[in-house]
């Protein structure tokens, strides 16, 4: 009998053992489910966001398009089957629309705010790199993958094919760029098409906005749906393009280009007396001002993002803020046109802040932390945040901190164990204050010698073997 218990004994002890939260891992980090793309519903009520998870035996990712109630917090899948779902956007119906590939090539669904199942809204030769919806839901802007002189979609779509089926994969290249990161140029460009919409289905013949351009709308390799930008009576699209030509390679001279969706007129340039970038057009709720993040030194791609306002009117342009002394990101307006909300780094964070559009006082919303996303629903803003300890989830803002609203990893984080962190700073060149981050190991024991990683990010990148005590 004695036996019997000290073996059940040793049986609960080796249970527990195996239980307890083991340190955290690369492969952990690999399986955690992605959380990006926060979007609200015209009620503010709900919002729409991607989730990706990891297949890893597959070594593959899905993504799916999910719903959350911001009241309650609680939240539901909305897209599955074959094929990944992401890029969600609301019409003003509180129709859902997003990019699926379940079709076999990624293009534009919605899902009716009556319910049912997704509803194909394009169906075109070539795939969907980017759309935006207009405001009234009449219209639909596409970003499509095209040969310059091809003479219509069909025919670009019958030239890839060509290429894919080449027994040769020479080319020759008589101009920079020969490649945008990991994608070999081929001859064609991103421009965009306008589609009109009838009861959420797109028709007719698609409408090319950026005839004459020699450049990618949305520009590569990272642009995307943000740059793109209608104005609130759905009749102008405000774009990103960065002009080709034989300085492409080595010019950071991105502009704000503006475009009648209807196809009549030219692009304009918004921005041509900056040589550096402009980018991320956002125009006010009330149509009269249009705001971007500008660059000025051309040619220097880590510069600082300036905010600028522009009287639609007048053309007169000023900066906001000009004293705040930070690289502002994702622009958005709040209803009234009286806010500016972005995103930027601070101090080896990332936080979001809130700038009063008359008099440019800058409050952060914020605090440790990285914010990767934002959205503003009915209850205040909902930030993608994330920590060093913690994977990113969406996070409700409001006068008592960060209240969270999803919790995709809690099984995976219960079996977990981080190390403690902690903020550092020392003088760098010229006596400036550097900032960064050490993360101890998950059972770290004082007086006990490691390895450690130094990752320095900002221009050349590396990392060395060392010790701490």
């Amino acid at each position: 009998m004695k036996r019997l218990l000290l073996a059940a004994s040793l049986a609960a002890v080796a249970s527990v053992a195996m239980s307890a939260p083991q340190p955290f891992t690369y492969n952990d980090l690999v399986r955690f489910e992605r959380v990006s793309d926060p979007v609200a519903a015209p009620d503010g009520q709900r919002l729409a966001y991607t989730l990706r998870r990891t297949d890893y035996e597959a070594n593959k990712g899905l993504r799916s398009v999910w719903l959350l109630e911001v009241g309650n917090g609680s939240s539901r899948q909305l897209t599955s089957g074959a094929g990944s779902s992401d890029s969600p956007q609301w019409g003003a119906n509180g129709d859902l629309y997003f990019l699926s590939t379940r079709s076999g090539s990624s293009q534009v669904w919605r899902l009716s705010s009556g319910g049912g199942e997704a509803q194909q809204v394009t169906a075109l030769p070539l795939d969907v790199g980017a759309y935006k919806l207009s405001p009234a839901g009449d219209r639909l802007v596409v970003a499509l993958e095209v040969f310059p002189d091809a003479k219509n979609l069909a025919e670009s779509k019958a030239h890839f094919d060509v290429l894919e089926k080449s027994l040769s994969a020479g080319t020759v290249y008589d101009q920079l760029f020969i490649r945008h990161w990991d994608t070999w140029k081929n001859g064609s460009r991103s421009q965009l098409f306008a589609l009109a919409l009838d009861n959420g289905k797109a028709g007719g013949e698609p409408l090319l906005l950026t005839k004459g351009l020699d450049g990618d709308a949305p520009t590569k390799p990272f642009g995307g749906a943000e740059e793109l930008a209608f104005s609130p009576d759905g009749k102008t699209l405000y774009f990103n393009l960065r002009t080709a030509g034989r300085s492409e390679a080595w010019s950071t001279n991105v502009d704000v280009w503006q475009v009648s969706v209807d196809g009549r007129g030219k692009p304009k340039n918004l921005t041509a007396d900056n040589a550096a970038t402009d980018t991320g057009p956002a125009p006010s709720p009330d149509g009269k001002t249009l705001a971007w993040r500008a660059m000025s030194r051309p040619g220097f791609e880590a510069d600082r993002y300036r905010i600028l306002l522009r009287d639609l009117t007048s053309g007169q342009t000023r900066e906001l803020a000009a004293d705040w002394d930070r690289s502002a990101d994702t622009l958005v307006w709040s209803k009234d046109g009286k806010t500016l909300y972005t995103k930027a780094d601070d101090l080896g964070q990332n936080k979001l802040f809130a700038i009063e559009v008359v008099s440019g006082k800058v409050t952060a919303l914020t605090g440790p932390g990285t914010v990767e996303a934002f959205t503003l629903s009915a209850r205040g803003p909902v930030v993608a945040h994330n920590t060093l300890d913690r994977p990113t989830d969406l996070k409700l803002v409001d006068a008592s901190g960060l209240k969270p609203l999803t919790n995709h990893n809690s099984v995976a984080l219960s079996n977990l164990k981080f190390g403690a962190y902690e903020q550092f700073s020392f003088k760098g060149w010229n006596d400036e204050t550097v900032y960064g981050h050490v993360v101890k190991p998950a059972n770290y024991k004082k007086g006990r010698k490691y390895p450690v990683a130094f990752i320095v990010h900002g221009g050349p990148q590396g990392s060395m073997g060392n010790h701490f005590h």
